[in-house]
Parts: C-alpha cells; sequence; structure tokens
C-alpha cells in the first residue's frame, strides 16, 4: 500500500503485554456476529434441535490453525492476503491474477449478497420497532399474534389447563391474519406468514444504506465501528444471560441429555423438506474464521503494525528474534478471539434449538428478525421485543458497517493485484472512497431483488464452505514452501493444520454433494 519503510518494534514477552497488541482476531469477531451468529447459527439450531452442536463447535475451532497460517506469511512478508494468494501455483486467467483470486471474486459477490442480506435483517428490525405505514404496523400485529400462539402452544404441551388461552391466541391470531389480507388484498389465506409483507422493511433498508454510504464516503466510521463493538458486546452478554435464566423455566431449560447428544456425532435427517444437513454446512462455511474471514484477517494484521513492527526480511538474527514475538502476539490474539466467538456460537445455537426448534419455528424472509426476537420472549416477556430488537440493529449493523468497509479495501486490493490499477497509495485510497459508496448500495440492490436475508446469508456460507478447500490447500503452501527456517512450527501445530484442511476439504466436497444430489 504505501513505499514508505516503518520502523521497526521490539515485540512484547509477557502476556499482558502481548494483549495491548491484540486486535485484529476480535475485529473480525464483532464483524461475524451479525451473518453467522445471530442468523445462520440459531436457524441450524431451529432446524436440528441439539444434534449438530458438534458440527457448529467443529467449525469454530478448526479453522483458526489455517488463520495463523495465513497471519504468519502476512508477518513475514508483508504481504497483502490476495497478493499471497497470487504466488499460489496453477493457472493465471486473461493474463490477471491466478484461479484462487479470480474465485475470491465469485465470493465476494456471495458476500456482498450476504450484506444483502444483513442489511435486509436492519430493516425489519426497524420496521418491527418503528413501522412506517399502516400496514406495516397491522401486519406487525397479526405476525406477534402468531408468534404468541406458537409459544403458547409449547407451553399447553406440558400444562393441559393452559389449552383454553392457547385457544384464544389461535383465534385471535387468525383473525389480525384474515383482517390483514382483507385490508390489503393479498392472499385468501388467514396465515400471516404466507401474506405479503408491507414496503416498511425495504423502506429502512434503504435509509440505512444511503446513511451507510455517507458515512463510509466522508470516512466518518471509526466512532461507529467502535459503539458498534460496545454494542454487540453488551447483546452477546445478553444472550448469555437469557440463556442461563432459560435454565429455571422447564418447558425451555437445555436438558443435559440434550446437550451431550448435540456433542455425539449424528446426523439429522429431513423434514418437511427441510434439510437441516444442508442448512449446517452453508453455517460452517461463515462462523468462526469463515473463508471471508480467513482473507481478511492478515489485512486487519497488517493493519495493526504487526508486519510493520517485525520490518524487511534481512534474515539478521535480530529480526529473526521479532518475527518470533510478533508471530506469538498474532497467536495469541487469533485463539483468544476463538474462545470469545465459540462460546458466543455455541449460546445462540443453543437457544434456537431450545426455543426455535420446540415452537417449529423457522427464521426466513420477512418473518426473519421477529422470528429470532422469540428467543427472548420466555425470559423477558413484554420485554422481549425491545431488547432483541436494539441487539439484532446493534449487531446486523454493525457487520453490515464493518463488512462494506472491509470489501472496500479487500476488493481495490484485488483490482491492484491484477493489474487493473495503479499500485501508487494515492490511487488506492481513492477507490477505497469510490467503493465504500458503491458497495452498501449494491447489496441494497440484491436485497430488493430477492427479499429473503437468510438465503442470501446461507448462500454466501455454501460460497465460503466452497472456497475453504482451496485456502486449505494454500494454507499448506504457505507452511511447507514460504516458511522461513527458524520460524517453522513445531510437529503438533503441523498435524492439527493438516487436521484443519482436511476438515475444509470435507467441508467442501460435502457442501457440493449435498447441494447436487
Amino acid at each position: 500500500m504505501t513505499d514508505k519503510l516503518p520502523e521497526t518494534l521490539d515485540p512484547p514477552t509477557h502476556r499482558l503485554g502481548m494483549l495491548r497488541f491484540a486486535g485484529p482476531g476480535m475485529i473480525v469477531a464483532g464483524s461475524i456476529v451479525g451473518s453467522g451468529e445471530l442468523i445462520a447459527t440459531t436457524k441450524t439450531g431451529a432446524e436440528a434441535g441439539f444434534l449438530l452442536l458438534w458440527l457448529i463447535l467443529l467449525g469454530c475451532v478448526v479453522k483458526v490453525f489455517a488463520q495463523v497460517e495465513f497471519g504468519r506469511y502476512a508477518l513475514s512478508s508483508g504481504k497483502t492476503t490476495l497478493d499471497a494468494l497470487s504466488e499460489v501455483p496453477g493457472p493465471r486467467i486473461a493474463g490477471r491474477g491466478n484461479w484462487l483470486v479470480w474465485f475470491w471474486f465469485a465470493m465476494w459477490f456471495a458476500s456482498i449478497g450476504q450484506l444483502g442480506g444483513i442489511v435486509g435483517g436492519v430493516g425489519q428490525s426497524l420496521a418491527i420497532s418503528i413501522p412506517l405505514t399502516a400496514q406495516g404496523a397491522l401486519y406487525n400485529e397479526a405476525e406477534d399474534a402468531r408468534i404468541s400462539q406458537r409459544l403458547m402452544r409449547v407451553r399447553s404441551i406440558e400444562n393441559a389447563q393452559e389449552g383454553d388461552e392457547t385457544a384464544h391466541e389461535a383465534a385471535q391470531a387468525e383473525a389480525l391474519s384474515a383482517e390483514y389480507a382483507e385490508q390489503y388484498g393479498a392472499t385468501q389465506t388467514a396465515d400471516v406468514a404466507k401474506l405479503n409483507p408491507p414496503p416498511d422493511a425495504k423502506i429502512w433498508a434503504a435509509i440505512v444504506a444511503v446513511i451507510t454510504c455517507g458515512l463510509l464516503v466522508v470516512g466518518r466510521y471509526r466512532m461507529i465501528q467502535s459503539l458498534s463493538i460496545t454494542l454487540v458486546t453488551g447483546f452477546t452478554l445478553l444472550t448469555i444471560y437469557n440463556l442461563f435464566k432459560l435454565q429455571a423455566q422447564p418447558d425451555w431449560s437445555v436438558k443435559s441429555t440434550e446437550f451431550l447428544s448435540g456433542l455425539r456425532f449424528s446426523l439429522p435427517e429431513k423434514s418437511g423438506g427441510v434439510s437441516p444437513l444442508v442448512t449446517a454446512l452453508a453455517t460452517f462455511g461463515i462462523i468462526g474464521v469463515g473463508a471471508a474471514e480467513l482473507i481478511v484477517y492478515p489485512y486487519w494484521c497488517l493493519e495493526k503494525g504487526y508486519g510493520r513492527f517485525t520490518g524487511p526480511r534481512d534474515e539478521t538474527p535480530q529480526w529473526q528474534a521479532r518475527a518470533k514475538g510478533w508471530m506469538k502476539v498474532m497467536r495469541l490474539d487469533a485463539w483468544g478471539s476463538m474462545i470469545v466467538y465459540t462460546f458466543s456460537t455455541m449460546v445462540f445455537y443453543l437457544l434456537g434449538a431450545a426455543t426455535l426448534h420446540r415452537a417449529d419455528l423457522n427464521p426466513s424472509k420477512d418473518h426473519m428478525v421477529r422470528t429470532l426476537a422469540t428467543m427472548f420472549h420466555p425470559v423477558f416477556g413484554n420485554w422481549a421485543s425491545m431488547l432483541f430488537l436494539f441487539g439484532a440493529f446493534a449487531v446486523l449493523y454493525s457487520t453490515y458497517f464493518v463488512a462494506n468497509a472491509s470489501h472496500a479495501r479487500t476488493f481495490s486490493d484485488a483490482i491492484r493485484v491484477m493489474g487493473f490499477i495503479r499500485s501508487d497509495e494515492a490511487t488506492q485510497r481513492r477507490w477505497v472512497r469510490i467503493l465504500s459508496g458503491l458497495f452498501p448500495m449494491l447489496c441494497l440492490v440484491l436485497y430488493l431483488l430477492y427479499p429473503n436475508p437468510v438465503h442470501l446469508v446461507l448462500l454466501s456460507g455454501l460460497m465460503q464452505g466452497l472456497m475453504l478447500p482451496m485456502l486449505g490447500g494454500a494454507a499448506l503452501y504457505f507452511r511447507y514452501r514460504r516458511s522461513i527456517p527458524g520460524l517453522e512450527p513445531g510437529l503438533l501445530w503441523d498435524h492439527c493444520l493438516w487436521l484443519s484442511v482436511f476438515a475444509m476439504y470435507v467441508t467442501g466436497i460435502w457442501t457440493i454433494y449435498s447441494n447436487l444430489f
């Protein structure tokens, strides 16, 4: 990015000092909560119950070894990820960039669709909180009644005396749905889940996209990013509290037998035309450090200064000592963030299995955010929607904002690597600004063309799942063809790296098989 050589810095030697320089992993973790944990993970729990907990945990842990290899090469070489991927052997297309860089373009487009789904989720949360039309207000009433009826049905299974109350809730839901259909001529059905939704969510999504363009173009995003990380942390802690309090309610608590069953290898079968395993494999691609995060992580490491502090490679003992020290800091950063997002992912999955699966609710289309809010109803009651909508807005917008900023930087770097633009810093900055204004609107267009946030997020997960084997192969290439004598990892690390790559290949192959057959 720049020709100016930075000054070196000796690495800290104590854990507390290392923690002061941590950060890239937490930025990545903060950017994935909206799509991976909140949407995809809870949907997997809603479809599969507790049976696929083992796969979700594996998806969080196993990819860290490849993540560190990408970071190790960036630190020792000072090169960006796409620069590094262009060195991997393989055909070059049109003389510009090798096959990995071109496949990244395909995955990038799916990621833009994922952000379209996320801005749609932001629009939904605002439409539920602040409906803009009378149609939207009535739709909210009808949908709230439907959700309440589903929850009462689960309680009535355990408590027969509540049957009359459940029947009342069902009648109310049917009446509101019929009123909505009559006033707005949607369909003849009284099931609000099948009615044409109001335009409120799309209007709000457009407003959010325009505001985001302005913030990114003028560069006023550091304050928003800091605020978003704070809100994401608060919402995650609230979710943990929700799961903890859920244990006091027999109808909704997570039984020890259910939790242990989720840790045993088992695969759920299709039910009602829904395949939980397909959803889980798509989720596997984006939870923890997905393919997109594997690529983005080294950019944040370089931005943090790990490569700058190490200095240009000169083979001196001083350089090797600095490189070893900063690699320790990077590993601590990666593993520390893994513990955080693995625990939060498990919490979201268990909530989805304990509430949505039991209530037979599956987040989709314009019902996504409201259905997810159901996870908070047993504990917080009437306050549930308000609390969840505040948190959902925080985590979804945080992901949308930070990911668009990251996409602008990686995309401008990609067209530089492929020779479409010059490599000077001024050109890079100009393209980052242009793309910062373009990408949020492109996300909005994709959502308006296909207003199904969950499908958009899972499509990105499928594309990332397909790219995981390629990135696994690249990680092995960096380890055995670009490693520096004296900086190689130990034998145990190599075994774990091969296990990580094997899991990535299995995911990619099974993703192709499950979608073709």
